[in-house]
């Protein structure tokens, strides 16, 4: 996996090969972003097969499930990852043969996963760029692109479909504090693409949409609750209440497998508290008092009444609700 931690200053592969290795990769932010997660422990489910495949068959069941439980364990907040996690064990338990030829169709399910991915980041960007007028000046918060997903990305995936049939459109990207996902991420696969880039803090998009230089704002989500309401990297929710205050769209970049029906609203999504580290400093250089109290709540909810529309792989559900969302499945 690349470890996004050190990126754009350094661009380097982490090779993991075992469950348990790819659950500290995701907890410690090797990878991130929804899709991606999903991905990462779908590999691991196949990883601890294989490396289980000479075990009898009890011997195997039982690996699986503590690879299964040290996946879940990684983050709270994303879906995807108990996604991925489920789709896995539901194939194992119903697949039949050896422990060997067990692995191999988890295996080969790992990578569907990550095929399914793409193909759907490119229908969301697609749906998505029909959103986007030429020309438009489009905000976003954290990092929803190709490294966020198996490729191509959900609400970077919107840009960069909108580029490809021609439209030109140029990305506001606010740095995302405090692990800075947008001014390392974001603004580097935009350079990437040779799509325009303009760096902000947090603390201006009030600023540049009062002065009408904000056209649309296009997000990714961790998990969409059933009602719609949205958990995304934290910053979003304030981002969505100025979007409302000045009437500009505020649209959220959303594969299915991210909505969670299981869930009424927001109200119930587990919100991860991240390390205090990560506020107090970055790298080397802590700016922070010692002795003080810290949160970090590494995601916020946009209540469903903020979003405009849902970006999905079967189209753009505008003001989501309950029942739209139903019709989705």
């Amino acid at each position: 996996m690349i470890d996004q931690r050190i990126l754009p200053a350094e661009f380097k592969y982490i090779s993991y090969t075992s469950a348990s290795a790819v659950a500290d990769g995701i907890r410690d932010m090797v990878v991130r972003g929804a899709p991606a997660i999903g991905c990462a422990a779908a590999y691991g489910v196949a990883l601890a097969a294989l490396e289980l495949c000479s075990k009898n068959s009890d011997e195997f069941t039982q690996g699986m499930e503590e690879a299964f439980e040290v996946l879940a364990q990684s983050r709270p907040t994303a879906v995807n990852l108990f996604w991925a996690i489920d789709r896995m064990r539901k194939l194992m338990r119903n697949s039949k043969g050896t422990s060997a030829e067990i692995a191999n169709i988890l295996l080969e399910e790992a990578h569907k996963v990550k095929k399914e991915d793409i193909e759907i980041n490119r229908k969301m960007g697609s749906n998505g760029a029909e959103l986007l007028n030429d020309g438009a000046r489009v905000l976003t918060h954290c990092n929803a692109g190709a490294l966020a997903t198996a490729g191509h990305g959900t609400a970077l995936g919107v840009f960069r479909s909108a580029v490809e049939v021609g439209k030109k459109v140029s990305v506001i990207a606010d740095e995302t504090r405090p692990f800075l996902q947008g001014a390392r991420l974001t603004a580097w696969e935009m350079v990437q693409e040779s799509i325009p880039v303009t760096l902000i803090s947090d603390n201006m998009s009030g600023h540049l949409m009062s002065h009408g230089e904000i056209d649309a704002v296009v997000v990714g989500t961790d998990r969409v609750a059933g009602n719609g309401d949205v958990a995304n990297k934290i910053g979003t929710y304030m981002v969505a209440v100025l979007a409302k205050r000045h009437n500009i769209p505020f649209y959220v970049a959303c594969p299915l497998s991210t909505i969670d029906r299981s869930i009424t609203s927001g109200k119930y999504i587990p919100i991860e508290e991240r390390p205090i580290e990560e506020v107090t400093g970055y790298r080397d250089c802590q700016w922070a008092a010692e002795g003080i109290e810290v949160r970090n709540p590494a995601f916020d909810v946009t209540p469903a009444e903020l979003v405009t529309g849902l970006i999905t792989e079967k189209g753009v559900v505008l003001n989501p609700t309950t029942e739209k969302i139903n019709k989705l499945f």
